[in-house]
């Protein structure tokens, strides 16, 4: 039986709980196996092949090799262990933040500098908020990669 889940309401949010961490073991095991040199090697010389060694999900390896990020949380990913894929392509975490927001870099530094979006609109699902669905992606990256 499923416990009641009211964070679901959350805009823009996954909660890694027990579920996710299910969903993703796999892909959070790959992930952690970046941390040695030899792998990562082994991953950038042909991530499909090195994905393939895994018992990953199909939507978890393509989510992985469009360095999707939003994806691989939604397949069970934890951004901690994600950001080994960021380290393994020389990305900050910074620039992967920006990537899962649509935004570019100093547009996700500047509005966490001035404090992060407003709680306004952004508390449950359905209001009109800037992390509701229908308005990501947001900022000038999303905005170049849908035109």
């Amino acid at each position: 039986m499923s416990l009641e889940k009211p964070y679901l309401d959350v805009p823009g949010t996954t909660i890694f709980d027990a579920e996710q961490s299910r969903l993703g073991y796999h892909l959070n095991q790959f992930c952690m196996s970046l941390m040695k040199a030899a792998n990562r090697e082994r991953f950038k010389a042909n991530e499909r092949a090195y994905l393939d060694e895994w018992p990953m999900t199909e939507e978890q390896k393509q989510a992985v090799l469009a360095r999707d990020l939003n994806r691989c949380i939604k397949a069970g990913g934890n951004i901690y262990f994600l950001a080994k894929i960021g380290a393994t392509d020389g990305k900050s975490f910074q620039q992967m933040a920006g990537s899962m927001t649509g935004m570019t870099e100093e547009e996700y530094r500047d509005m966490m500098i001035a404090g992060g979006r407003s709680v306004e609109g952004n508390r449950v699902v359905g209001e009109d908020g800037t992390a509701q669905a229908q308005h990501q992606p947001q900022g000038r990256a999303g905005q170049t990669r849908n035109s």
